[in-house]
Parts: C-alpha cells; sequence; structure tokens
C-alpha cells in the first residue's frame, strides 16, 4: 500500500487524482488543501464507493512556510511514509499586460506555484526516505514551456516550476526519489474561472468551440507514470487536447 500526499486536492486535477488512485485500489490518500469542507467531502463520496480506501484530510495553504512545516511535522505517526507527493495546488491570476498587471496576482501566484511547492517539497522529503519507491510528481503546464501574449507572470511560475523538477530530479538522484513532471495544455477545471476571478462566463468562453482536457485525464496519465517500475521514470510529459496545437493555436468549432 502506497501513501499519496496531493496538494490542492479540494477541487480541479488534484481531485481528480484522489478519485483515480482511489480506484487503483493501492494508494492511501493524504488530502490537503485551503478548503476542507470541500475535501471532507471528496472523501466521503470517494469511500462511499470504495470503502476500503484511507484517507486523512487537513487544511493547508501551501504558502505559509510555518503551516506547511507544522502539519508535516505532526503528521499522525501511521502517516509519516509517504510514497508518493504529487505537487498540485497552483493557480493562475488575471490575464494582463506586464504593464497592467495587479502586483496582489503576482504575489499569489509566486507564493502558491512557486514557493508553495518548495516548502512542500522540502518539508516531504524526509517523509520519502523510507519509501522503497519514493515518486514527486509536479504539475507544470504549456506555460511553463512557451510565453504567451498577457501570460507573464503565470508563464514565469510555470517556467520555474519547470526548472525546479530539472534540478529535483538532480539533487534527489542519490536519494533514489524519482521525480516527474505532468504538463498540460487547456484543462477544463476550475482554473479559468479562478484565473478571472469568480467570471464564470469570461472562464466558460475559454472552453467553447473544442474538447478541452478533463481533470480525469490528466490524474489517468498520472496514475500510469506512478505504475512503471521502479527503474523507469518519466521525466516530463507535456499533454494537450487533440484541437491545440500550441499555448496560442487553438482549432475551434465554427
Amino acid at each position: 500500500m502506497r501513501t499519496v500526499l496531493i496538494t490542492g486536492a479540494s477541487s480541479g486535477i488534484g481531485q481528480a487524482c484522489a478519485a483515480v488512485l482511489a480506484k487503483e485500489s493501492n494508494y492511501r490518500l493524504l488530502l490537503c488543501a485551503r478548503r476542507l469542507n470541500r475535501l471532507e467531502e471528496l472523501k466521503r463520496r470517494i469511500q462511499s464507493t470504495y470503502r476500503s480506501c484511507e484517507i486523512l484530510c487537513f487544511e493547508l495553504d501551501v504558502r505559509d512556510r510555518a503551516a506547511v512545516e507544522t502539519a508535516l511535522a505532526n503528521l499522525p505517526e501511521s502517516w509519516r511514509k509517504i510514497d508518493v507527493l504529487i505537487n498540485n495546488a497552483g493557480l493562475s491570476q488575471g490575464l494582463d499586460g506586464i504593464d497592467h498587471g495587479d502586483t496582489g496576482d503576482w504575489d499569489r501566484m509566486i507564493d502558491t506555484n512557486v514557493k508553495g511547492l518548495l516548502y512542500v517539497t522540502k518539508h516531504t522529503v524526509p517523509l520519502l526516505a523510507n519509501s522503497e519507491n519514493p515518486h514527486i510528481i509536479n504539475i507544470g503546464s504549456i506555460a511553463g514551456k512557451e510565453v504567451y501574449p498577457n501570460g507573464n507572470v503565470y508563464c514565469a511560475t510555470k517556467h520555474a516550476v519547470d526548472a525546479l523538477t530539472k534540478a529535483m530530479r538532480m539533487d534527489l538522484l542519490a536519494k533514489g526519489i524519482r521525480v516527474s513532471s505532468i504538463d498540460p495544455g487547456m484543462v477544463e477545471t476550475e482554473f479559468s474561472e479562478v484565473r478571472f476571478k469568480g467570471d464564470k462566463e469570461r472562464a466558460k468562453n475559454v472552453y467553447q468551440g473544442l474538447t478541452p482536457l478533463s481533470g480525469t485525464d490528466i490524474a489517468e496519465i498520472i496514475a500510469f507514470v506512478l505504475s512503471r517500475p521502479p527503474h523507469v521514470n518519466i521525466n516530463d510529459l507535456l499533454v494537450m487536447p487533440t484541437a491545440q496545437a500550441s499555448a496560442t493555436i487553438i482549432k475551434r468549432d465554427d
């Protein structure tokens, strides 16, 4: 039985990862996010179908360095051996040119997407030490491979995730920790609604005229990456909807 820690598990790709890995039957789920009520509801839904799936939920804002350290240092003893870390917590805020960007949005993206990933990784690595097959998966983005207009700071944070993934793979090699990155294109989750600060109509328009990826599509790919034998590591996997050729080239139905 492998224990997997998923950050940002209350929605989107994180939530889908919890559901897909519960179905796999050989995972225990350690779920964290800012919205504890959403996590507890997710736990109830999963356990209504997979009654034997062990799940522990806890509230955590990955931007809070002290909270991350405290939460991971004080896990119950039976949950202190972690086999898999999925660094999923992340967001985008705004879609403005660099000269019109909201500095509060910049701070939130940098603090969540970069610093939050660093805090969680630093304090989880010691808990991966006793695993026979430790694995870290970082959720990147097409935005970490190419920059698009008005994506400036979000793209910069995902380029940072790409660089950090490569650096982790080097730094943690001696510890036997595999490090992978999954980099999706357009995935229909809360992502655009969060980017546009609750404007549901504007968020909906992002996916008009095409079939985007779903959280489950990405979660199933993550399950596959985790299922590879210990001598195999999938370093970096870029996943796009068929209708998307690049960050900016998209085929929409008329």
